[in-house]
Formats: C-alpha cells, sequence, structure tokens
C-alpha cells in the first residue's frame, strides 16, 4: 500500500486537525503527544520536527480558531443602527444553538476548547474573546448609541462593552448546556422558539424597549443574522 506524502503544511495541518478533538475532549493538561502522534498517525519525533512543543501545537490552534470567519466579517460591515444591534444578537445566538451542520463538530470542538481554557490557563478563551472584542464591540456599542439616540432602548447602567458580553455569556451558556448527549436544561418549544425567547430576553436586558423588540421581530433581518 502507497504511503501518501504529504509537504510540509499539509503536515502541520493534519497535526492540527487531530490535535483539536483531544484538546476539546481532554484539554491542554490532559492530552499527551503521544496521543496526539498516534491519533494524527504519525512518530513524535516527526510531530516535533513540525511542533517543537505541546505548546507551540497549541499556539497554532489557538491562532486558527481566532482566524476570520465569513458570517463575523459580513456582521462587522454593517452600518450601526438599532436593525443592526439586533441582528448582532440573533447572530450569537443563533450560531451559537443552531451553527450551520457543516460546522457543528467545529462549533463543538471551539466550545470545549473554551471551557477546557476557563479551567487551565485562559489563554485560548482569552485570545478568542480578544478578537471579538476587536471586531464587534465598537460596532455593539455604537449600535447601542443609535438604538438609544432613536429611543428604542435606554441608556441604562455601566458600560455598553459589558452589554455585550452579558449578552454573548447568555448565548454561551445555553450552547455549553447544549454539549452533552442529553441537554443539561430542559428548555420547552422549538428551537426556533427557544432562539426567539433567548433573543427577546438579552435585548431587554440590554435596555431595548419591548416596542422596538417587536418590530424588530417584524422586518427581514440582513443575512448576517439567519
Amino acid at each position: 500500500m502507497a504511503v501518501t506524502r504529504l509537504d510540509s503544511e499539509e503536515r502541520r495541518r493534519a497535526i492540527v486537525q487531530a490535535a483539536v478533538p483531544l484538546f476539546a475532549r481532554r484539554g491542554f493538561a490532559g492530552t499527551t503527544t503521544r496521543e496526539i502522534a498516534e491519533a494524527a498517525g504519525i512518530s513524535e519525533a516527526l510531530m516535533f520536527r513540525h511542533f517543537p512543543s505541546k505548546q507551540a501545537l497549541y499556539r497554532e490552534i489557538l491562532q486558527l480558531g481566532c482566524e476570520g470567519d465569513p458570517p463575523l466579517e459580513q456582521l462587522a460591515t454593517l452600518q450601526p443602527s438599532t436593525a443592526t444591534l439586533v441582528c448582532m444578537v440573533r447572530f450569537m445566538v443563533r450560531r451559537f444553538l443552531l451553527g450551520e451542520e457543516a460546522a457543528c463538530a467545529e462549533l463543538d470542538s471551539r466550545l470545549r476548547l473554551v471551557l477546557h481554557s476557563f479551567l487551565e490557563d485562559g489563554d485560548y478563551a482569552r485570545e478568542l474573546f480578544e478578537t471579538v472584542s476587536v471586531r464587534l464591540i465598537p460596532l455593539f456599542e455604537a449600535s447601542l448609541a443609535a438604538a438609544i439616540a432613536a429611543g428604542d432602548a435606554a441608556i441604562g447602567i455601566g458600560a455598553a462593552a459589558n452589554r455585550f458580553w452579558f449578552a454573548q455569556h447568555v448565548a454561551a451558556m445555553m450552547a455549553f448546556a447544549a454539549l452533552p448527549s442529553v441537554r443539561s436544561i430542559p428548555y420547552t418549544g422549538t428551537v426556533d422558539e427557544i432562539v426567539d425567547a433567548a433573543c427577546a430576553f438579552i435585548l431587554r436586558g440590554i435596555g431595548m424597549t419591548d416596542a422596538a423588540i417587536a418590530a424588530a421581530a417584524q422586518r427581514t433581518l440582513p443575512a448576517a443574522a439567519e
């Protein structure tokens, strides 16, 4: 049987693809280089030629996890407005709870990497959130300001950036609860109904009025939110 030889870049990608599920399931500390090499179908010596340490491999995974996400990039091009504020919340909730069929396994791994990161050094979660901050928080702040100016939201208490993270926490925690094969939280209703209810809950927490939330529900939102 002929052995397929991969070039250096292909081999690095293959090692990363083999390592992600292991780190996601066992965490950085709980995964050995031998296990990674076996999952990649190579020797530890060959793995170390591409990644001199487990830390170097983890760093590569971290950087890849923070790379540009097309729907996220599309969202970041929207103009600040009440509609954009609603779109951002719907994007977060739908992405965490529904995802895309082809990306479900990747989303599962990313969520598990974040959870393990919280329990270990926090590096993966920290860099991921910093990347999100740069791309989305200025738009969120400007959109909230636009909603307040339009009378669609209250000024509220505390920094606007905190409201973004509170919204993200609700959506992320719902996704974390759905990671086990049997969901941990017995929500009532269809997934779409749960998404709608969660969005309304978050939007009220952000400070949007019930009238503005009801009006947003009647509009066709930008594709990035769907």
